[in-house]
């Protein structure tokens, strides 16, 4: 019985590219991408970084609420999202809103998002996403029945969902692959393992050698893939979406990756739980890195260029986060309206209270 389940596990090995020293290690699987896209890849990722910096610094000032930071899970988010295209639907948890982001959200909204503002939720028109959800696990229910509404529509596009290592230990993430896997849905779901739900590390969460094996018992498709490889990333997502348009099923992806900052900012002290020596590990796998020696050997990459990238962000996060902070203000009247479509009699009396107070 040991051999059976031995076996099982030797079929989800770290699929790579790009190693840490920034060399590929197989080019045979180099994905079919011009020196501009290249370009725009790393672009977005140092973009990102500072955007999670500044991000970071907001929120100690009071200027943001709720945020998770996203430092060292670039290549993870990013080079999947690369490989969408706009028709793609996305479900994302509460650190993939630099996704959003690049799939169309504009910033301040994102910013309004962390507030607690309603507006930071009305996407624009044409841009298929939810926004980030704060249940553990729930977005991977909602993706099995988006996908299926994709399927049933003859959409050639598919459902998008990200969670963590501990989404995995949730109900809802083996109701939402198993029901894509029963109804063929043109799924890819996305497991960024960065080895702490919160605190808990993975080995204590599951007894599974990988993430990725479960698949097995949904009867879907499933591979790990190295979550600081901005190439191995985009080039799987890439075949999961060739995969699931063409009719072939759903995917499950796990990212081996990790989060250099908080699980959150509200509170949370990884030191408590990580130790130097872990850290110092992984700071020598950075994506950034990593793919800036990648594309410096090929003279695509400069300081300057990436300099450049750096102001931009600056100056774009600078007129956001003004944006944000002159948007009107939400009311508790924008919360009940938003809330309901028809008011029971007893709200309705609040609404009108609410209102002649907000009118003062």
């Amino acid at each position: 019985m040991k051999h059976v389940l031995e076996s099982v596990e030797s079929q989800f090995e770290m699929f790579q590219i790009l190693n840490e020293e920034g060399k590929i290690v197989n080019e045979d699987d180099m994905p079919d991408l011009s020196d501009e896209e290249l370009k725009e890849l790393m672009r977005r990722m140092v973009y990102t970084r500072v955007l999670d910096q500044r991000s970071i610094a907001l929120n100690r000032q009071g200027r943001l609420g709720f945020y998770a930071p996203t430092a060292g899970q670039e290549a993870s988010q990013l080079g999947s999202q690369f490989a969408l295209e706009k028709e793609d639907f996305l479900l994302p948890a509460y650190r993939d809103v630099p996704q959003l982001i690049w799939q169309g959200l504009p910033l301040y909204q994102a910013f309004l998002f962390s507030k607690g503002h309603f507006h930071g939720n009305q996407f624009p028109e044409g841009m298929d996403a939810l926004s980030p959800q704060i249940i553990i696990g729930a977005q991977y229910v909602q993706t099995a029945g988006v996908a299926l509404g994709i399927k049933k529509r003859g959409k050639k596009a598919v459902a998008v969902t990200y969670t963590g290592d501990g989404g995995t230990s949730q109900g809802d993430f083996y109701e939402g692959i198993n029901f894509a896997g029963a109804y063929n849905a043109p799924a890819i779901f996305f497991v960024q393992n960065n080895y702490f739900a919160i605190s808990v590390p993975v080995e204590k969460q599951s007894a599974a050698k990988t993430l990725a094996q479960k698949s097995v018992a949904a009867g879907i498709e499933g591979i790990q893939v190295d979550g600081m490889d901005v190439l191995a990333v985009y080039a799987v997502t890439k075949n999961a979406r060739e995969r699931a348009i063409n009719g072939d099923g759903p995917m499950l992806i796990e990212t081996l990756t990790y989060r250099y900052g908080p699980h959150t900012m509200s509170g949370d002290d990884p030191t408590r739980y990580r130790t130097d020596d872990l850290n110092d590990e992984w700071e020598k796998k950075d994506p950034l890195v990593r793919f800036r020696t990648f594309l410096e050997s090929k003279d695509l990459w400069s300081e300057e260029e990436e300099n450049k990238v750096i102001e931009e962000a600056k100056e774009d996060i600078k007129k956001a986060i003004k944006e944000a902070d002159k948007y009107p203000k939400q009311t508790v009247t924008d919360l009940i309206n938003n809330m309901y479509d028809e008011l029971p009699p007893n709200l309705q009396e609040q609404l009108e209270q609410f209102k002649e107070k907000e009118s003062k």
